[in-house]
């Protein structure tokens, strides 16, 4: 059984040394949660344990322990359900469909585009690539190019690279034939969940590989966004580089 980590307060530091840090009580026990969710304890789509039966497991408070689990529901780590409970979020979920698709039509509603699979294989990371995947250079990693179309029109152009280890077995055809979200096929078959992610965007000008694939003219201006995905412990799983052609879609970014 898990519970709330104590602290020794007999021990004085010594002069000069750095003071002792604690983090709150509800940090405390959302670093708990976090720790089975991580290990699978509770695996993603299922309920959780109630507010009142994590209380009596880690021993504190309802109150605390639902303090943790809000801040764990903002991260999307979880999703709270009226009448129904807490849920472990999955990328398999409609709503975590578009968390990390940010290209929207102009007019319409959001919708999911279709994939066509350009290449797989399986490479040494070029130095840059091992740099943001934390590998070593040289390290095996999987690369994937895809394009993705709206409406029959080709509108993205990706290159993905997945830290090899982690991705064994991942092929052109897995991917051609699995029909949900592809963080949807990497969350149950590989156990990696995506949590997080940083961007870079920049405006480029398509070269001639580009310009061929999204159906465009060389030097058009296209969208480049350049992402690292995290999974828990803000491990880095995933370098993803988007080319989108923005003729009839925006990139929608929601600040709070």
């Amino acid at each position: 059984m898990s519970q709330v980590p104590t602290t020794n307060n007999q021990n004085t530091p010594a002069a000069g040394a750095a003071s002792p840090t604690f983090s709150p009580l509800y940090q405390q026990i959302k670093a708990l949660i976090t720790q089975s969710l991580q290990s699978g304890e509770w695996k993603p789509g299922e309920l959780i344990p109630s507010e009142v039966e994590l209380a009596g497991r880690f021993k504190v408070s309802q109150g605390t322990v639902r303090k943790a689990i809000d801040e764990l529901a903002a991260e999307n780590l979880v999703v709270r359900r009226q009448g129904k409970g807490t849920f472990v979020s999955t990328h398999h979920e409609e709503r975590a469909h578009f968390r990390f698709l940010r290209l929207v039509p102009d007019e319409g509603v959001p919708h999911h585009p279709d994939s066509r699979i350009l290449e797989v294989k399986r490479m040494r990371a070029p130095a840059e690539v091992a740099r943001l995947l934390e590998l070593k250079s040289g390290d095996a990693v999987v690369y994937i190019k895809r394009v993705m179309a709206f409406d029959k029109e080709p509108t993205i152009l990706e290159e993905l690279w997945l830290p090899g280890q982690m991705f064994k077995g991942l092929t052109a055809e897995r991917l051609i034939e699995y029909k949900g979200p592809m963080y949807g096929l990497f969350e149950s078959e590989f156990g990696t969940r995506m949590i997080r992610a940083t961007e870079k965007l920049r405006a480029i000008a398509a070269d001639a590989g580009a310009a061929q694939h999204l159906k465009v003219a060389e030097g058009s201006p296209l969208l480049c966004a350049e992402r690292v995905s995290f999974t828990y412990g803000d491990k880095a799983v995933e370098l993803r580089r988007g080319l989108y052609l923005t003729a009839h879609h925006h990139y929608l970014s929601e600040l709070s």
